[in-house]
């Protein structure tokens, strides 16, 4: 369970949540609405004021980096920083072929990889790192159809398999609707749900 209680964040009215095991939340918004400040706050990398609890354990009692494994934040630009694919796994990448790859990739120079390889190498990265919640910035921002499709499975199978919790970040409505149970929206600085008839 994730639990946001009295999350308070500049230009967000304050936010109370509580996502269960297994959901996936979608969020939509203007750019510059909050949304990136929001998961930013969740994954403890954002000042802010209130609390954010994952599986009744609260932020302020894990340290950072333990917290940031168990609530993992996927940025809209993924960053690179060593030579190689394979320097960046600080475990066994798992679902390299479920996102198109061959075994190989690891291998790879990381100035031969595209801009939507890289993003999916940085869905590849979280993922091995078991976390309990996925907060996804515009995870296929850079993707055509067919990846795309790949991500969207990927990350349902992973929230079923692991009982994980996931906030997905998007501006298609459409993609929205397919991995979301619930959808939620930040415009004007409110927080509001989403009600389809």
């Amino acid at each position: 369970m994730l639990r946001l209680e009295d999350l308070q964040i500049p230009g967000i009215e304050t936010i109370n949540l509580t996502i269960a095991p297994g959901e996936c939340i979608g969020l939509s918004g203007e750019s510059g609405s909050g949304k990136t400040r929001l998961l930013r706050a969740i994954a403890d990398m954002d000042e802010h004021g209130g609390q954010v609890y994952e599986e009744n354990v609260a932020q302020d009692d894990v340290r950072a980096h333990e917290w940031r494994r168990r609530v993992a934040l996927l940025a809209a630009e993924s960053h690179w920083w060593l030579d190689t694919v394979g320097e960046h796994f600080s475990a066994h990448a798992e679902h390299i072929e479920a996102l198109g790859f061959a075994q190989d990739v690891m291998s790879w120079s990381i100035s031969r990889c595209s801009s939507g390889e890289k993003q999916r190498l940085s869905i590849l990265r979280m993922l091995a790192n078991c976390p309990r919640v996925l907060l996804l910035d515009e995870p296929t921002a850079n993707l055509d159809a067919a990846n795309s499709e790949r991500v969207e499975r990927l990350v349902l199978d992973y929230i079923v398999e692991h009982n994980a919790i996931a906030i997905w970040v998007g501006h298609d409505a459409a993609q929205l609707s397919r991995v979301a149970h619930h959808r939620y929206q930040v415009s004007d600085g409110s927080f509001t749900k989403v009600v389809h008839p």
